[in-house]
């Protein structure tokens, strides 16, 4: 990496790409984003997630208000808060640390960003790795470590192909998350309707449901009963509301997705986390609680301890092995891509790809260890409370600093090795985070809103002092060359690199979309409304449920053939579009 010190000699052109703003030619449209955070969002954690808020005791209406209010404010969060800062920059959170905040700072706060994300990644793949374990009938991994040799090999199989993914970069993740989403949030939707029916019957004998209201007294009687694990009254639409945004505060009041948003054409393009906010928080957590109580009901065991797999397999069929899988991979590949861009920073004279590899190897590791999974909620609430001071520190210099006169580079201009203004504001934010939960003052959910505060009210302070007001006319000019340099740079990979996008609009392409949207996204929907609303009793609910699983599981190999064969033709019109080189006919 090269240090902000250095980057003014340097040829532009020798410099890594990740270090420098994203050029205008490579930016993209809202279908990346709409795709990438719909895929990262609907997990395989969802399952977890969806049985803690049963488990933590919340009410149906407090979940149905609650998720939509909390998802709601965290879709805005990253559109008013993050996307700004990431378009305005063109830069990943980590490369503006290590130019703004210098090399301490940077190694410090990315060495944090490595575990957290190793942590989350390995989650993923945990879940992932319960699904294959029911089918080689492996027993249920209960402790804390894994019980199971093979277990572990399947854990470390798993993580393999999403570090693969990951250390070909944003356009490869976002590529895999584009035919992912859609399906995703199909299988998700099916598989509840699935097994409605069966936790109905266990309720009332019966096995269909007339009208909305009787799903909110079943969802409100088997499910979200409003008492927890217990037996005590659980959480209220507060609580719900706050964890719902609080899971992914290191993302936007924390800024983390400066790194996928720096991409976005518009800041407005921060509302396309919504499909992951919305649908993959708010249906597939619902959803999940829902295929959660059932399987529960079925294998005869409390939701605290059924497994995602077991639960997706009891949804799905064949079909949930799949949905697990996938769901797993989506949401560690983007999360593996972050932690790779963090620990360059640590190393920062190691490349991007090579460094992902790295911590790859540790997520293979930690994906054999149940208890990581098993903590995702704690571990996402306490990694925004880490990072969000660092979030209100960037905030402050690029919305509050230019309002007050301050300068935001005001540390590269004045030539000090490092930002001491922000380590102090980080220090004293998390003594001062931690010490709220200690003593219990507001939920720890809440806790990231006076954090956040403070770093912005303390840092402002901190840096006037520390020169951020003062005038550099020499260091000035020296940057608005370097800024010149990068901007010429860019222009010549424009027009190496851009070219017009031409729309695939061929028969054959449509003919593609066809099969793939109506045989595998819509017939699952249709059979999966036929098992929830045309099974007036047991016999005739086993005998859709059956048919359901056997279609669907060809249904889903339909549309990943033909979700990506549309891909591939689509790229490949891009290759042969005007001014680019003509495909052979073997590509």
């Amino acid at each position: 990496m090269t240090h902000a010190t250095d980057a003014y000699q340097k040829p532009v052109s020798e410099m890594d790409d990740e270090l420098l703003p994203v050029p205008e030619h490579r930016l993209h449209g809202p279908g990346h984003f709409l795709g990438l955070y719909g895929a990262e969002h609907v997990a395989a954690t969802e399952f977890v997630i969806g049985a803690a808020f049963v488990a933590m005791g919340a009410s149906i209406y407090d979940i149905l208000w609650g998720l939509l209010i909390g998802n709601a404010l965290a879709a805005m969060s990253f559109w008013l808060i993050t996307a700004p800062i990431a378009v305005k920059t063109r830069l990943s959170l980590y490369t503006y640390i290590e130019y703004y905040m210098g090399d301490l700072v940077s190694r410090v706060y990315n060495g944090a960003n490595v575990l957290i994300f190793v942590a989350i990644s390995a989650a993923m793949i945990t879940v992932s790795a319960t699904a294959v374990r029911v089918l080689f009938e492996i027993p249920p991994q209960t402790y804390p470590y894994p019980t199971n040799f093979y277990f572990a090999i399947i854990a470390a199989s798993a993580s393999v192909i999403a570090v693969v993914v990951a250390y070909f970069g944003f356009n490869v993740v976002a590529e895999f998350a584009t035919i992912c989403t859609p399906w995703l949030m199909a299988m998700f939707t099916a598989g509840g309707m699935v097994l409605i029916p069966s936790l109905n019957e266990t309720l009332t004998g019966y096995t269909t449901l007339e009208s909305f209201a009787d799903f909110v007294n079943l969802a409100g009687t088997t499910v979200f009963t409003g008492i927890n694990a217990e037996g005590e009254p659980g959480i209220g639409m507060l609580e719900v509301i706050g964890f719902a945004w609080a899971a992914n505060t290191f993302a936007h009041f924390g800024l983390i997705d400066m790194a996928l948003l720096r991409y976005a054409r518009k800041s407005i393009y921060g509302l396309c986390t919504g499909t992951g906010m919305l649908f993959g928080h708010y249906v597939a957590w619902i959803s999940a609680a829902l295929m959660g109580a059932a399987t529960a009901s079925i294998m005869k065991l409390s939701i605290a301890v059924v497994s995602p797999g077991d639960v997706a397999y009891y949804a799905l069929g064949a079909t949930g092995f799949v949905i697990v899988i996938v769901a797993g991979w989506t949401t560690a590949n983007p999360n593996l891509y972050r932690a790779g861009l963090a620990a360059q920073a640590v190393f920062p004279d190691v490349p991007r790809q090579k460094i992902t590899l790295m911590v790859g190897a540790v997520v293979v590791v930690g994906s054999c260890f149940p208890f990581i999974y098993r903590s995702i909620l704690p571990i996402l609430a306490y990694a925004g409370l880490v990072l969000v001071p660092i979030g209100g520190i960037v905030f402050a210099e690029q919305h509050i600093f230019p309002r007050l006169g301050l300068k935001s580079n005001w540390r590269r201009l004045k030539g000090v090795k490092d930002n001491m203004p922000a380590l102090i504001t980080w220090a004293v934010c998390l003594v001062f985070g931690f010490g709220l939960n200690a003593i219990d003052i507001i939920p720890f959910v809440y806790l990231f809103l006076p954090t956040w505060a403070l770093s912005i009210i303390l840092y402002t302070i901190l840096a006037k002092q520390a020169g951020a007001g003062e005038c550099y006319p020499e260091a000035e000019r020296r940057e608005a060359d370097f800024n010149r340099r990068v901007a010429e740079y860019h222009a010549e990979l424009a027009r190496k690199e851009s070219h017009e996008h031409v729309k695939d609009r061929s028969a054959l392409t449509k003919v593609i979309r066809v099969i793939y949207i109506g045989v595998g996204l819509l017939v699952p929907l249709v059979l999966a409304w036929r098992v929830l609303f045309k099974s007036p009793d047991l016999y005739d609910y086993y005998v859709n449920r059956e048919m359901f699983y056997d279609v669907t599981i060809w249904c889903t190999l339909i549309y990943f053939v033909f979700a990506w064969w549309d891909l591939q033709r689509g790229k490949a019109v891009q290759r042969n579009a005007p001014g680019q080189p003509v495909a052979s006919a073997g590509n």
